[in-house]
């Protein structure tokens, strides 16, 4: 992959740390594509605007991740590619990022997607899912997403893990919102929901979600799965969210106990005059990419299904 050396230069990056060196493409791990893909979002606006907004927020962070003391992208490297995005209509443009995304990850890397609304998931995942077969997907929602169509759309965000379960199977977290039509889906064959009214204590349920999951995950996080006094700015806020620490129990359990191969996170509509809707996106980003970082050095403990790591 050839890219104008000006053009990289110029290009903002997540943390503002650059594409060369360690974060160069040939070398970083974590390759984290933005997708400001917005078509079929019929409440809340500016899914478009998510990915930007979450790598100009990331540029304040601190590099040292101090639950692991380690400066995450030193060690496994963060190349922020492209922007991908067109104005077509959902079935051809999710064809069009599939085959951008054979072009441009090396499978031997991590990619995080960042969107734009949540059908975009569909098109990362269909790659991922032809070089792992066994697969399965985690999906921290506040909705089910699993209608077969919305209006007039199959690649309607409100269908996005319907699409999922053609690719692998689906454990969802966090859904308080279900529509009568995608009710006979839940906890069927290929989709194993966890509704949030019923497993409000997240720490009893992580080992439930870790035993459903397959030993190679790809994790997809629709924003809106947190509760909205978390990530207010999504664009369809739901009371009753995870909080923060719960989320990051879960994904630590996960990246433990689990290999995660990929990621997403999407949804995410920046609100005018206040910025901590992308700034938390882009801190529990990088908290995710610290986790894949600290299985791979050894640092989340010993790997064993349905216990809790102790990180001091």
């Amino acid at each position: 992959m050839s890219m104008n050396e000006a053009e990289i230069n110029r290009r903002p990056t997540f943390l503002a740390v650059g594409n060369a060196g360690i974060n160069a493409y040939e070398k970083a791990f974590f390759h984290l594509l933005p997708v400001p893909y917005e078509r079929t979002v019929v409440y809340g606006k500016g899914t478009r605007d998510g990915p930007m907004a979450l790598i100009q927020a990331s540029s304040h962070l601190e590099g040292l991740e101090e639950e692991f003391q380690i400066e995450t992208w030193r060690n496994s490297g963060i190349h922020t590619l492209p922007a991908h995005a067109s104005p077509v209509d959902p079935e051809s443009f999710l064809a069009d990022l599939s085959a951008h995304i054979r072009k441009v990850w090396r499978p031997e890397t991590f990619l995080l997607t960042v969107g734009g609304e949540h059908s975009v998931t569909e098109g990362p995942l269909r790659v991922v899912a032809e070089r792992y077969s066994d697969l399965s997907v985690l999906q921290i929602d506040a909705h089910a997403d699993l209608r077969d169509e919305y209006h007039g759309s199959r690649f309607n965000h409100a269908c996005a893990a319907r699409r999922m379960m053609e690719y692998a199977p689906v454990v969802q977290v966090g859904v308080r919102s279900v529509a009568v039509e995608e009710a006979r889906y839940c906890n069927s064959e290929r989709v194993r929901t966890f509704f949030m009214h019923k497993h409000r204590d997240v720490k009893a349920l992580i080992p439930q979600v870790v035993d459903a999951l397959s030993e190679n995950v790809y994790i997809s996080i629709d924003l809106d799965g947190l509760d909205p006094s978390v990530i207010p700015g999504v664009g369809t806020p739901v009371p009753g969210g995870l909080g923060w620490y719960e989320t990051l129990d879960l994904l630590r359990e996960v990246c433990r106990t689990k290999t995660v191969v990929a990621a997403d996170l999407m949804e995410l509509a920046p609100m005018r005059g206040n910025h901590i809707s992308e700034y938390t996106a882009a801190r529990l980003a990088y908290k995710l990419m610290t986790y894949v970082t600290a299985r791979r050095l050894g640092k989340l403990g010993e790997i064993g299904k349905g216990r809790l790591s102790r990180v001091k």
